[in-house]
């Protein structure tokens, strides 16, 4: 018993570090396939199968398909498709696996092991090799179980225990989904199962029914943990057990029928398990897959949306079950550091309105938007600083940092126009204050040019584009001599004596000060970028001959 669950615990740290392998190597690759792979129902199906058959785990596809149903990525009924192709993918891995494999162990382990070694903190290389590692060490497991489970065809105490069981199918279902959700994963249960009536230990009535345990096992795990989650999040994991549920309700009845007519079918003893497992997935598949629309509808009424989801300052896009995978975790990020920009967008584009218009509710509303990216940066902020910068490879840490420098100068940008441009925007109300035409225009043309810096700086910081880097830069030169250019109008109409020159004279400056302040700090995100691709000098500082 020492043996068996021994090699059960081998076996879930093996397929952990084969979940974790594949992730660290192609999450971000697998999320987009996720993402944009769901168009209709049979395509998001595959895709289910595709993923999951890789991630060798149905609850890390669904971690996957709740997240991006909670941030609005996917639709509820395409969720749904791609879980039913999930229960598919993982029922098809068994099949794979259950097979006596563990001739090819050996090669894994040292393909997988140079890999790793020659590859440390090199990226994706070093996580195929843990990859790799990690299926030898299941090929191992299962061989270790196997064999540890032939004495235990001689124990009566074992045989009382599993009748007993045969005559009360609830308590197998019910033991076994509850070792399901210790373990996380029922692609390991219904191995370890298999091998059990590989073995001759487990008769196959009642291992047929543990495998209904291992799936009503599985689905429960998602569920449990997104219970904290948004309402969108949480729906896909429990539709998800209602077609699970519903599938094992109308064949538990039928078990003993269904084992005699799988072996008159032609499958084995020994493959029996697996068999039915992929069957029982496909039937599912089959029933629910043309009403998943019908079933989101319900889950939808079931589960309405929480008032504070629709909050602009509550982070979408922040799973901490991601953290783990450094590379999706900082895609996250990114995403909802996009939309701290394009709340600063915002803001901008409505800062010149209030100006022109001496809107003070404009004004107010603008205020508000800083509010939202100050939230906004401070979830950014403690997510990252939840990310181990340990685990991270070269390219995960410059990615790292360049998030927190870009959240950072956006929030600076949100600061300064809300403590400074809008503050000048209600004194300018109250003193009932106008800018000459000429002055006007030239605050149009800087702020039309900074809205442009700010557009084309969130282009380079997604793209991370050297040409468009350096075109952002260059427009500091630019609107330098923009600013210069408008400062000796200024000055020059003060000499003239306009009256509405000479009002508005310091609130002029000060806005043009501002628009300075913004551009420089969206113009930053260009840096780290020629830096990298080695174009930028470590200073601008020109050398000096010492006398």
């Amino acid at each position: 018993m020492l043996n068996i669950l021994g090699g059960v615990c081998f076996l879930l740290w093996g397929l952990r570090a084969v979940r974790n392998g594949m992730t660290r190597a192609f999450g971000a690759d697998l999320h987009t396939i996720v993402s944009k792979s769901t168009s209709n129902r049979i395509t998001a199906f595959l895709t289910g199968i595709g993923v999951t058959a890789l991630l060798q785990s149905s609850t890390a596809t669904a971690f996957i398909i709740a997240a991006f149903c909670g941030q609005g990525i996917m639709t509820l009924s395409a969720g749904l498709a791609v879980m039913l192709g999930a229960d598919v993918g993982t029922a098809v891995v068994a099949q794979i696996l259950s097979y006596d494999l563990r001739w090819l162990a050996p090669m894994l382990i040292i393909v997988g092991y140079f890999l790793f070694a020659a590859n440390k903190k090199r990226g994706r290389l070093e996580h195929i090799g843990k990859l790799l590692m990690g299926l030898a060490l299941m090929l191992f497991s299962l061989s270790l179980i196997r064999q540890s489970a032939e004495p235990l065809k001689e124990s009566e105490v074992l045989a009382i225990i599993l009748q007993s069981l045969d005559k009360d199918p609830i308590m197998a279902l019910a033991i076994v989904a509850l070792l399901t959700w210790l373990a996380h994963s029922s692609l390991a249960i219904v191995l370890l199962l298999t091998s059990l009536v590989m073995s001759g230990i487990l008769p196959p009535d009642v291992g047929l029914v543990m495998v209904l345990g291992a799936n009503l096992g599985g689905a429960i795990v998602p569920v449990l943990a997104t219970l904290k989650d948004s309402r969108e999040a949480a729906r896909v994991p429990v539709g998800n057990v209602v077609m699970r549920l519903s599938g094992i309700l109308v064949v538990l009845p039928f078990i003993h029928i269904i084992h005699e007519e799988m072996l008159t079918f032609g499958s084995t003893p020994e493959r029996l398990l697996v068999d039915f497992h992929i069957a029982f997935n496909i039937a599912i598949a089959v029933a629910f897959l043309p009403f998943t629309g019908l079933l989101a509808k319900g889950c939808e009424r079931f589960m309405p949306r929480e008032k504070d989801e629709d909050d602009p300052g509550h982070a979408r896009y922040l799973d901490e079950k991601e953290l783990g995978t450094p590379s999706i975790a900082l895609s996250a990020a990114i995403r909802e550091t996009l939309r701290m920009a394009d709340a600063l967008q915002s803001m901008l584009e409505k800062t010149i309105v209030a100006l022109r218009d001496n809107d003070e509710a404009l004004v107010r509303e603008i205020k508000k938007n800083d509010d939202v990216i100050d939230s906004l940066y401070q979830a950014v902020k403690m997510y990252m600083a939840k990310i181990t910068q340990e685990s991270l490879d070269p390219e995960e840490a410059y990615q790292y940092f360049t998030i927190l420098a870009f959240a950072s100068n956006i929030e600076n940008a949100g600061d300064t126009i809300d403590k400074s441009l809008m503050e000048m925007a209600k004194k300018k109300i109250k003193d009932r204050n106008r800018f000459s035409k000429e002055g006007w225009d030239e605050i149009k043309e800087i702020h039309a040019f900074v809205l442009e810096t700010v557009r084309v700086a969130q282009s380079v910081f997604v793209s991370g584009d050297s040409l468009l880097a350096r075109r952002l830069l260059e427009g500091k030169e630019d609107f330098r001599l923009k600013e210069q250019k408008a400062a000796t109008a200024h000055m020059a109409r003060i000499r003239e004596g306009v009256p509405e020159t000479i009002a508005t004279s310091s609130l002029h400056l000060d806005i043009l000060r501002d628009y300075r302040r913004i551009n420089s700090y969206m113009a930053s995100v260009a840096y780290p970028i020629l830096e990298e691709a080695g174009q930028l000098r470590s200073t601008r500082l020109k050398k000096i001959k010492n006398n």
